[in-house]
């Protein structure tokens, strides 16, 4: 019981920004707190434009507000310590080798959980929360994370690949659709994707019900087997009774023959 206390004291006590135990914690106006340096980074990436919010709950406040070291959390992290219980191991939310990791986190960066095609950035968690709350990023597209956001990019022109040209099967951007593919057929490039990916939908359903049938028919022919297994064991089983009875016939005629004619031998006799 004391064990679980501790652990989930520990979350509590983690740091929302590097997942870590708090270090220099410090409270926000919001309520919400951070270590120092965390959320010192934190505003210095949003100086520019001169808003500081909460990465929590996203409260922005004017001017950047002033950090004081919190003793009373100190005081209880320094506790926690002493128990030889630090905070839960955040390893799986650091990106690996093989993660798609975020582009915006700075010093070890975490895992993305989104990317955006418009901004050709990929987002862990907590840096996509503004393409859900800030109107003009809502209407940008979001898609699993990826590590090829620069396919989408116009090799020639430095430009988003936006339209699909299909006299040409290729997407490009709309200095392309000014210049080489002028007149060509074309469509948006979301348009394209949605297609393709209703096509590929449609055959997989193809090939599912391929696979269906196939088993229908095999299971048809395993029933067809097994009925020419158990005609064949009837048939057997006749003819082998049959060739049974025919050799009792015989056996009896022949013990009959002899009867008669030795009870014919002694009449004469």
């Amino acid at each position: 019981m004391a064990q679980r206390r501790n652990q989930m004291d520990s979350g509590k006590l983690s740091c929302s920004i590097c997942l870590d135990l708090l270090k220099d914690p410090v409270t926000i106006p919001c309520g919400h707190s951070y270590c120092m340096n965390c959320i010192n980074n934190h505003w210095d990436e949003e100086d520019q434009r001169k808003i500081h919010s909460c990465p929590q709950c996203r409260k922005e406040f004017k001017p950047r507000p002033g950090l004081e070291k919190s003793v009373m959390l100190t005081e209880l992290v320094e506790d926690l310590k002493k128990t030889g219980l630090q905070a839960a191991p955040a390893d799986h939310c650091y990106a690996g080798p093989e993660d798609v990791a975020c582009d915006v986190c700075t010093g070890r960066k975490r895992k993305a959980v989104k990317s955006c095609l418009v901004c050709l950035v990929s987002y862990c968690e907590n840096h996509l929360q503004p393409h859900y709350d800030v109107p003009g990023l809502k209407k940008h597209k979001l898609v699993n994370p990826s590590k090829n956001l620069q396919q989408n990019i116009c090799a020639r022109h430095d430009e988003v690949m936006k339209i699909f040209c299909r006299t040409d099967q290729q997407f490009i951007c709309y200095l392309c659709l000014m210049e080489e593919h002028k007149g060509h057929e074309t469509v948006p490039a979301a348009a394209e994707r949605a297609e393709k990916q209703k096509k590929l939908q449609k055959s997989r359903q193809q090939i599912q019900q391929r696979i269906q049938d196939q088993e229908k028919d095999v299971k048809l022919l395993q029933q067809e087997v097994e009925a020419i297994n158990v005609s064949a064991d009837k048939e057997r089983r006749s003819y082998v009774t049959q060739q049974i009875r025919s050799q009792q016939e015989t056996e009896v005629s022949w013990v009959f023959s002899i009867c008669w004619s030795h009870s014919l031998k002694l009449y004469m006799a």
